[in-house]
Parts: C-alpha cells; sequence; structure tokens
C-alpha cells in the first residue's frame, strides 16, 4: 500500500473557473455560421476629432468616400 496521503479533489461548482484548461483542439470544428469561403473581418478607421464632427455616422462617411473616389477614377 502507498505511505503518501490521500488528499481528495476539491470539489467546484457549477460556476467556479479554473485556473487552466486543457482543449484538444483536433476537435475542433469549423464555424458553422460563416459562410464557406468567405472572410468576415471588421474593419476599423478612427477618425480625427475635427473630422468626426462632421461625419456623424458611418453612413455619411462612406457617401463622401465613394463620391470622391468616384471623382478621381474618371
Amino acid at each position: 500500500m502507498s505511505k503518501t496521503p490521500f488528499e481528495p479533489t476539491p470539489q467546484l461548482d457549477e460556476d467556479d473557473i479554473l485556473a487552466e484548461y486543457d482543449f484538444d483542439y483536433r476537435l475542433a470544428k469549423p464555424n458553422r455560421f460563416v459562410p464557406e469561403g468567405e472572410e468576415q473581418r471588421l474593419k476599423v478607421v478612427v477618425l480625427d476629432e475635427d473630422v468626426a464632427k462632421i461625419f456623424k455616422t458611418s453612413e455619411s462617411v462612406n457617401k463622401v468616400l465613394r463620391a470622391f473616389i468616384e471623382s478621381v477614377s474618371l
């Protein structure tokens, strides 16, 4: 018989967060909510304060930028 003392493992509540988790990433599955082959990335552009005072919404910024692109693409 072993002479090391028996130390019971502490009981964890359902809400307890462990210090470390062991994930088996080989069992991971692709995200089923993202269409296959399509990468969705959020692109963020930070406006300077003086510009942000003029353009309150992303729609207003996009409208002006599209007009600018069209005028220089001629």
